[in-house]
């Protein structure tokens, strides 16, 4: 006997192929022991309901989508910075505000001065958002800290959002600035991250990946390449932040590391989408930081369509170009900036932002087999979901199989 069976609902299960969003309308899913035991017409299942399942859940001519996946979040940090934005407002530009000591800088001194209760506190009111539009799962990045006790202590908050009832992935983005004692040696800070940091988070459990900041205000090709190939021989993953305000051909460096995904992405150019369609590295698009930065050079979307690279979609929630919580507000910038379908914008939360975290074999689409992390909507299309701005669309959101309440 199945634990819960929903019925009555309308199912975009996001598994690719002839059908849009992977619709079964009139449809049902049932889940046992935290996975997804059955999914299909409702006509098709094989007895009555109450025959099938301890509970049966009427959902009222609901869609049921994955649970949303949000691929690329910093949620861990300390402080704000409303007065960059200001200062943005005013003319100043991101590169001349992280030189004049500002940008990530100003939160790495807020977060290293801040407890590790203060950091959990203040990210999980963030993470209420998330919960609130559907997601079932998040990544959350270090790289606030810049040494290790406090690279630590971020990672360690962030895992502490997981009794949350949400899946959280944990990277270290360690590789992120300079910290301000390393002015004078950028080479020494590097070795520290590779040498001491890099195994050290490994060696706790701390990361499921490693991150970096390749960028003229960030790190060389070369810098990366050392510490990611540190990561790789510690176990972890690797991603980086690639092509946003110049092209450094990041996203080919990550592809050749095996990344699971290259992020932003606005400057890539026809070598780095090739290289990342060879090596199956995800683009991570955020949408956020493009609004909220006001650039206008948007990702080469047409030709990663045309390369076949997975497109995935995230809030890039962070104190300074993405303060960002709604994932449905970054599906509809996907579209209305970069010119995604809502299909894509959705598969980019469900199915290829779990690709980006390697999750693909267990959340993403509904499949059975998969953990039943489902989210249920008061819609009458999946396009709604990147329609609405501000709307209340969540019904119900299930983790593992479990209807869980956000957190207040």
């Amino acid at each position: 006997m199945w634990d819960t069976l929903w019925v009555d609902a309308n199912l975009a299960t996001m598994v690719s192929g002839a059908k849009p969003y992977g619709a079964i309308p009139r449809g049902a899913i049932a889940a046992k022991d935290g996975r997804i035991a059955w999914v299909g017409f409702a006509a098709d299942l094989p007895g009555r309901p109450e025959t099938l399942a301890r509970e049966v859940r009427a959902c009222d001519n609901a869609w049921i989508t994955p649970g949303l996946v949000d691929c690329h979040t910093h949620l861990v940090f300390g402080g704000d910075r409303a007065r960059e934005f200001e200062l943005r407002l005013q003319g100043a530009s991101y590169e001349e505000i992280a030189r004049a000591g500002g940008g990530i800088a100003s939160t790495v001194a807020a977060t290293r001065s801040a407890t590790k209760r203060e950091l959990t506190t203040s990210a999980a009111r963030r993470l209420v958002g998330l919960l609130h539009e559907g997601v079932t799962t998040v990544e959350i990045k270090s790289g606030y800290g810049l040494d290790l006790e406090t690279e630590l202590k971020m990672l360690r908050a962030a895992g502490e959002l997981a009794a949350s009832g949400v899946r959280i992935k944990r990277t270290v983005l360690s590789l992120h600035a300079l910290p301000p004692e390393f002015k004078e040696d950028r080479a020494a800070y590097v070795q520290l991250v590779a040498d001491v940091m890099i195994p050290a988070i490994a060696a706790e459990g701390a990361a499921d990946a490693a991150d970096a900041f390749c960028e003229t205000i960030g790190f060389t090709a070369d810098e990366v390449d050392y510490v990611f190939s540190a990561a790789r021989a510690h176990g972890l993953d690797v991603k980086l932040h690639a092509e946003q305000l110049s092209n450094q051909h990041g996203a080919a460096l990550a592809a050749r590391h095996g990344a699971l995904s290259a992020d932003h992405l606005e400057y890539l150019d026809d070598a780095g989408v090739a290289a990342m369609a060879e090596a199956g590295t995800v683009a991570v698009l955020l949408p956020g930081a493009f609004y909220f930065l006001r650039e206008t050079q948007s990702p080469p979307i047409e030709k990663l369509r045309a390369a076949g690279v997975a497109m995935a979609v995230a809030t890039d929630c962070n104190p300074g170009t993405s303060p960002l919580t709604s994932p449905l507000a970054a599906m509809n910038m996907s579209c209305t900036l970069f010119r995604l379908t809502p299909e894509e914008a959705l598969a980019g939360m469900t199915r290829e932002g779990a690709r980006a975290l390697g999750l693909q074999d267990d959340v993403g689409t509904l499949e059975v087999g998969k953990v039943a992390d489902l989210a249920i909507w008061d819609i009458n299309s999946p396009a709604e979901l990147s329609y609405w701005l501000g709307a209340l669309l969540l019904r119900e959101r299930v983790f593992a199989g479990q209807v869980v309440p956000t957190i207040e």
